[in-house]
């Protein structure tokens, strides 16, 4: 079936059963093409949770369609690919974050976002790439530790008075990109902005003029007078930041930022999904209530100077 044919009958599906398509900004263009949300995957889910949908087909990976599960317990979600996994999520159990709160009591556990619902249900407060500067400088320990993403949480080290621990945790796609591409992405374009996330590595955000999520990218894209921009993140988000901003020319800093997990979703597996309404993520209720609470402290978090300072929204990994 050919691609135009295939998003048709997606979309003919989703109307007839009630669906809302959810896609992340890492997934394929012809899938953010015809999504009716695109973004951040707790933006997403929160956006999900407030339509009037039955249904929520989850283009994204499986901690993503977990969220929404949290938030939407009333409501089916659907993973088109259930083997579609974080590395970085799997890097950290349940189990190991109750080991580590034995050793270190006094800290607060700050939990990334990008994580199993199990490891959110055992956290204190959870944050995304955007906020996690004020969540930090809002709880009342004056220790904490963060999971599972070292850079993420070396970044927010630097924006507050607060001892910050972390674990060993990292994203394989945006930990691979090192200095030395970038600098060679800087020789090659010599007039473009270096635009980076947050989980590359502490020596490549030195060299960052912009550091952000993907919301905050294509908000400082539109934003800024620059035309052009070296981008630091999943290749995916070229996408968008080309369709909004067709006048200016983004380059990935390396080919190596590319997330076979992201891409393992395609149109069929989407239409097999919806069609048979098949791969249900369900969080159990008791995993899903303590997981909430960690959500909703975070959203409860007013935002502070240093994480307006990079220019991003309020919601958003």
């Amino acid at each position: 079936m050919e691609v135009l044919e295939l998003q048709k009958k997606i979309r003919r599906v989703l109307k007839e059963k009630n669906a809302i398509l959810l896609s992340h900004n890492y997934q394929r263009d012809e899938i953010q093409e015809i999504a009716d949300l695109a973004g951040d995957s707790l933006e997403l889910s929160i956006k999900a949770s407030k339509s009037d949908c039955e249904i929520i087909v989850f283009c994204g990976v499986h901690f993503m369609a977990e969220s929404a599960s949290i938030l939407s317990p009333e409501k089916t979600v659907l993973l088109p690919r259930p083997d579609a996994g974080c590395p970085m999520a799997d890097m950290i159990s349940a189990d190991k974050i109750i080991d580590k709160k034995r050793e270190i009591p006094e800290a607060t556990v700050v939990t990334y976002v990008n994580s199993s619902a199990d490891v959110k249900a055992e956290s204190d407060i959870c944050c995304t790439s955007a906020n996690a500067i004020s969540v930090i400088n809002s709880v009342k320990s004056e220790t904490v530790l963060m999971i599972p993403d070292k850079n993420l949480a070396k970044y927010a080290s630097k924006f507050t008075d607060k001892k910050v621990l972390w674990w060993e945790g990292y994203c394989p796609i945006h930990d691979r990109l090192s200095v030395k591409e970038v600098l060679e992405s800087k020789a090659i374009y010599p007039n473009a902005l270096f635009v980076a996330h947050p989980e590359c590595r502490p020596e490549v955000l030195e060299l960052a003029d912009h550091i952000c999520s993907t919301s905050g990218m294509y908000e400082y894209a539109k934003n800024t007078d620059n035309e052009a921009f070296i981008i630091g993140t999943e290749m995916g988000i070229l996408y968008r930041l080309r369709k909004e901003n067709p006048k200016k020319s983004f380059f990935l800093a390396s080919k190596c930022l590319f997330c076979p997990s992201m891409k393992l979703t395609t149109l069929n597996s989407v239409l097999q999904a919806i069609t048979e309404l098949s791969n249900v993520v369900k969080v159990p209720e008791e995993i899903r209530i303590s997981a909430k609470k960690a959500l909703d402290k975070m959203l409860a978090v007013p935002r502070d100077r240093a994480g307006k300072a990079k220019g991003d929204s309020a919601i958003a990994n």
